[in-house]
C-alpha cells in the first residue's frame, strides 16, 4: 500500500529564480498565501514558520533542503492539533522548460487517515494557482474559505474577485 501524499504540478510562465524567490520571500508569499507569510533564513536545519493571517494558527517546521532555484523542502507541523504532533514534509521541485517553469509540489509523510492531508489537498491547489497568477499577472486569487470570516485587510491586497 502506498503512503498518503499530495502531489500537484503547475506550469508558470516565468523563471525558476523568480518562482524560488516567491516561495522563500516573506513579503511576496504574503500576497499569494492570502496574508500568510513564510519566515526562515533558509539554512538547512533552520526553523521554518508559516505565519497565518488570522494569527490563531501557525505552521512550523525546519528547512530540510535548500537548493536555489531547483529544490526546496521543509517539514510542516500544523499547530491546530490536526496532525497529532507529527510533521509532514513539503518539497518543491522547479524545472525550466524554455520560457516556463514546471513546478511540482509534493506534500508527504502523512500518517494514514491524516486530517492535515485532507486540508492541504483543498488548500494547495488554490495557493499554487494564486502563486501562478501573482507571478504571471501581478494579481492573486481569493480564498473562498475566508468569506465567512472577518476579512483581514491583508487578504484583500491585490486580490480581485
Amino acid at each position: 500500500m502506498s503512503k498518503p501524499e499530495f502531489v500537484y504540478t503547475i506550469y508558470i510562465a516565468s523563471t525558476p529564480e523568480k518562482i524560488f524567490e516567491a516561495l522563500t520571500d516573506a513579503k511576496m508569499s504574503e500576497r499569494y498565501w492570502h496574508g500568510a507569510s513564510v519566515i526562515s533564513d533558509w539554512k538547512i536545519g533552520s526553523p521554518f514558520a508559516l505565519r497565518l493571517a488570522r494569527h490563531d494558527k501557525e505552521v512550523t517546521g525546519e528547512v530540510l533542503e535548500y537548493d536555489p532555484p531547483r529544490r526546496l523542502s521543509y517539514s510542516f507541523r500544523a499547530h491546530d492539533g490536526s496532525d497529532g504532533g507529527k510533521p509532514s514534509r513539503v518539497t518543491f521541485e522547479l524545472e525550466r522548460q524554455r520560457d516556463q517553469v514546471r513546478l511540482t509540489m509534493v506534500h508527504d509523510r502523512f500518517e494514514p487517515g491524516s486530517v492535515v492531508l485532507e486540508k492541504v489537498s483543498m488548500g494547495w491547489p488554490l495557493i499554487l494557482s494564486s502563486l501562478k497568477s501573482y507571478i504571471e499577472c501581478g494579481k492573486v486569487l481569493y480564498a473562498p474559505w475566508y468569506e465567512n470570516q472577518a476579512a483581514s485587510p491583508k487578504l484583500a491586497v491585490g486580490g480581485e474577485r
